[in-house]
């Protein structure tokens, strides 16, 4: 066995490792056959007969928390392969090896190691050398301080005090924190994303330092930010319109010409634009080569959509089974110049029909639209053809939605003792706010939705009614769950979920079920089958009724495997609901499970088994994406 080298004091080990490399260097230049060249060049398996063995294997022995890392990235590792390597020339790569593996430790913040290199003969395995690596890493450095200046208007500009104080306070790596080059290069990107997020767009790190004292095993960080000029919003200039109206945009849009640059908000207005259904593509920038800082144009890259176009869906839920759908859209229809979509969709439990027309939004952001649905669907124990017409006026915002109109709504019950039709004319109002961190997977933050409903019966007697309907979700954070290696963590969750719904009027009125309530299925109480939920008659028959009231908790914790984060979560969770048509007659029914959730590219997909504790059985409930 020879043992190539061993570790020297880290004093004078940058100089023998630079004498190594003009050795290396200097054989490179010595005349060389042809086949010799051949042999200088990394090969891979599938250029050599069958018949060959590699020419040495790696074997690294170190801690977890290195070993993988040095076993991906080691520069020795790619020469395996070379066909006719000599003793003294794979002594030469160890060299190197050794120079390389303290590089690679280096950034996982090990800046003193212990390295050990052995070369053994093995004429009896799979290749006739093998190459031994033992790694004591050492202590691991850790940032002793971190000092965060500023250049530029930034520096003086009162106005900013809480942009530099924010990102000093948010500043990532902090002091007693491990020191890694990864670590250290996402804390500089993350604050140069706050600077330049508000305000400061063309903001930039004119200096940064990381210090190294290998002997203390500390790290010493230094910033400098220069913020360049302030900028405001200006007009919105749309670029590739044709079939659609500029101005038209720009409303659309919103941007808050005048106000203060915001990349949150030029991103809100960005997928306003996306989802309006006018654009296939939206691009939306500031223009930061102009000389007016302070009226700076937004640039709009637009692609418009066809002006019709038609959508075939298919789709799955454990609630309604298979659905296919059809969807014909028309952007700009006749006379009218509104959004019209219009939909058939078809499923195991509901079939519908439906249309609904948008005007472009005026300057303040509302908008008149209309709507018309046929359906014919499945609620508690009867089928219920139902029709609704209705027509107002909406907003929406960044986090508030509002809308005002009026409805008219018919519906008839079809089965055995079914009951009896009805009608109704009302008048409604409805708020929903959001607070969420991620409108499409949100981990923190809370929804309130709030709608009220004053309205007359039209069949039997013309009587009053109220209706109010109220739903909340709210998801706390609840500790932390961290990879095994420090370099993720998620927090797990509390999920609070209630529901309330009340309609007021006198027992004789004759009100249309799709105004009254049902409940149970995948995002209401999950155990129980698709609005089956619902007031139970003396003859066991289940209908829609009055009241009712929904609540659920749930617990989703992060998914850690063998030592690393996943995109998966597992959750716990105690649904309970009711439907009667007296307050006092209530009853909740309970559904218990657990599930998974799935981050996938797409939106969270959730699968729950839930027993329902009044039937005693199992369901299964699968879903895509998260709504509210």
């Amino acid at each position: 066995m020879l043992r190539v080298v061993r570790s020297l004091a880290p004093a004078w080990m940058p100089a023998f490792f630079c004498a190594g490399t003009l050795l290396l260097q200097g054989c490179s230049l010595l005349p060389k056959s042809e086949p010799a060249e051949t042999a200088a060049s990394p090969v891979t398996s599938s250029d050599r007969p069958a018949s060959r063995r590699d020419a040495f294997t790696v074997e690294v022995k170190a801690p977890d928390t290195v070993r993988d890392y040095l076993v991906r990235h080691l520069e020795i590792q790619r020469y395996r392969q070379l066909d006719d390597l000599g003793a003294a020339e794979l002594s030469r790569l160890m060299v190197a090896a050794e120079g390389n593996a303290r590089e690679l430790l280096g950034t996982l913040g090990y800046f003193t190691p212990t390295l050990t290199l052995e070369l053994r003969e093995t004429p009896e395995a799979k290749a006739p050398r093998e190459v031994t690596i033992t790694v004591e890493p050492g202590e691991l450095t850790r940032v002793a301080n971190v000092q965060i200046g500023f250049g530029g208007p930034i520096e003086s500009d009162a106005a900013a005090e809480t942009q530099r104080d924010t990102i000093r306070t948010d500043w990532p790596l902090r002091a007693g924190q491990p020191f890694t080059q990864l670590a250290w290069d996402n804390a500089k990107a993350a604050t140069l994303r706050s600077l330049t997020a508000k305000r400061f767009p063309t903001g930039s790190i004119s200096a940064s330092r990381a210090e190294i004292d290998a002997d203390r095993s500390e790290a010493k960080l230094s910033l400098n930010y220069q913020s360049g000029p302030a900028y405001r919003f200006g007009p919105l200039d749309v670029r590739g319109s044709e079939r659609y109206d500029a101005d038209g945009t720009r409303r659309i849009a919103r941007i808050p010409t005048g106000s203060d640059y915001d990349q949150q908000k030029l991103l809100d207005a960005q997928q306003r634009l996306a989802s309006s259904g006018y654009y296939d593509s939206v691009f939306l920038t500031l223009d930061t080569d102009g000389t007016n800082p302070l009226w700076a144009p937004v640039i709009a890259q637009l692609r418009e959509a066809p002006l019709q176009k038609v959508v075939l869906g298919v789709g799955f839920t454990t609630d309604s089974g298979p659905r296919l759908s059809i969807d014909h859209i028309h952007n700009r229809m006749p006379l009218l110049g509104w959004r019209a979509v219009s939909k058939l969709s078809v499923d195991r439990e509901t079939k519908s029909l439906g249309t609904e027309w948008n005007a472009i939004p005026d300057d303040k952001g509302w908008r008149l639209f209309g709507s018309g649905l046929l359906k014919n669907e499945t609620s508690g124990s009867y089928k219920v053809d139902s029709g609704r017409l209705r027509g107002g006026r909406s907003k929406a915002g960044d986090h508030i939605d509002f809308n005002y109109f009026l409805q008219y709504d018919y519906t008839q019950n079809r089965g055995i003792a079914a009951p009896p039709s009805a009608s109704a004319l009302s008048v409604n109002w409805g708020w929903t706010g959001r607070y969420f961190d991620n409108a499409g997977a949100p981990t923190r933050g809370h929804g309130l939705a709030l709608e009220l409903g004053l309205g007359y019966t039209l069949t039997g007697e013309h009587l009053p009614f109220t209706r109010v309907y109220g739903r909340w979700l709210g998801i706390v954070p609840l500790g932390t769950v961290k990879s095994d290696d420090g370099t993720q963590a998620r927090s797990g969750r509390i999920q609070l979920r209630a529901e309330a719904g009340a309609v007021v009027a006198q027992d004789r009125a004759q009100i249309p079920s799709t105004l009254m309530y049902l409940t149970g299925g995948d995002t209401t109480v999950r155990g129980y089958s698709y609005r089956q939920i619902g007031t139970v008659r003396s003859d066991g028959q289940i209908v829609a009724g009055r009241y009712l009231g929904v609540a659920s908790v749930e617990w989703q914790r992060p998914f850690v495997y063998r030592g690393k984060m996943t995109e998966w979560e597992s959750t716990v969770f105690v649904d309970a609901g009711a439907v009667a048509d007296k307050p006092g007659e209530l009853k909740a029914k309970v559904g218990v499970g657990v599930g998974a959730r799935w981050r996938s590219p797409v939106g969270p997909v959730q699968a729950d088994l839930a027993y329902g504790v009044d039937t005693k059985r199992f369901r299964l409930h699968l879903r895509l994406g998260f709504t509210f």
